[in-house]
């Protein structure tokens, strides 16, 4: 039922009849997790909460929600306080005009943990909810046990100008209103272009999911607060420079690329801003690692949050 809430609320925000099929497009989190909107420095952020004992936060990315999240949040639930945020602008979170740049972000995650009262966690991450881990870590290492990034870099740390090069990464210099009418009713067919391009094999990312993040990001302020995510680029790339100035991330860290993806190169990136970082890479994955490889996924994320200190 806590499903069926959700999507009645977004059929009304969007004026959508949603059918019964359509919410049944992506795995719900289990009744155990619980479904709040919490208001946090100027946003209020949709998230779910679940499980018991030492906390974990999971961190989305681009062109999904934290709906990504559910296998992994399941898994961790048994062991772990799982605390699965939207972030700001995105899925079921609030669409302010601004406060995009990742700093301000990372306070969002901070501010989230003292609604929860947690003191500590560990922080997993994928795409940009990679720069918005860093932002909150690099500002608040205290509140940090272990940090796991998946499949993306970090503006302003390591190889950025170089990766920067890349002709594939096109979107990031991708925004504005003459590009946000270009989208307009179209926001599956550019989704797709994401899906399809950064997947081993497109097959993997289900048209269920599809559906499910395309009409989500056909929200009103949606598609806006993507590009602004971007567009924040080099803002995030100053402020991250700056952070890095102060020393390098001394928690340990996990940095795992897909194999058909960033690969190694997810530790090169860390290896410039931490000094105790794991390298990992996933076989026969793109990008999207939780679609692609979630058993392996999940392996990994997990042996890393519960080894040994």
């Amino acid at each position: 039922m806590r499903r069926l809430t959700v999507w009645a609320s977004l059929a009304l925000l969007t004026g959508w009849m949603v059918s019964s099929t359509a919410i049944a497009l992506v795995k719900p989190f289990p009744p155990s997790f619980e479904i709040r909107d919490i208001p946090t420095n100027g946003v209020t952020l949709h998230v779910r909460v679940g499980g018991s004992g030492s906390a974990v936060i999971l961190l989305h990315g681009y062109g999904e929600t934290g709906d990504m999240w559910e296998p992994l949040a399941v898994a961790l639930s048994r062991n772990h306080r799982v605390i699965v945020p939207d972030l700001r602008g995105l899925g079921l979170s609030s669409k302010p005009a601004g406060g995009y740049d990742k700093k301000t972000q990372g306070e969002d995650v901070a501010g989230l943990l003292d609604a929860l009262k947690v003191d500590r966690t560990d922080v997993v991450t994928h795409d940009i909810g990679n720069m918005v881990g860093y932002a909150f870590v690099a500002g608040h290492p205290d509140r940090v046990r272990r940090f796991v990034l998946m499949d993306a870099p970090l503006p302003g740390i390591g190889p950025w100008d170089e990766i920067l090069k890349s002709p594939m990464l096109w979107h990031f210099h991708f925004g504005g209103p003459d590009m946000e009418r270009l989208v307009a009713g179209r926001e599956r067919i550019y989704l797709d272009r994401f899906w399809n391009d950064f997947s081993a094999d497109p097959r993997r990312f289900t048209e269920a999911d599809r559906q499910h993040y395309a009409r989500l990001y056909a929200m009103p302020g949606a598609m806006h607060a993507g590009f602004a995510q971007f567009a924040a680029f080099d803002q995030d790339a100053r402020d991250n420079q700056v952070s890095l100035a102060k020393g390098k991330l001394s928690m340990p860290v996990l940095a795992i690329g897909g194999a058909k993806s960033f690969g190694p190169t997810m530790a090169v990136v860390m290896r410039a801003a931490a000094s105790n970082v794991t390298e990992q890479v996933i076989p026969d994955a793109g990008h999207w690692l939780m679609e692609e490889q979630p058993e392996a996924t999940i392996a990994a994320v997990q042996g890393f949050l519960e080894a040994t200190p």
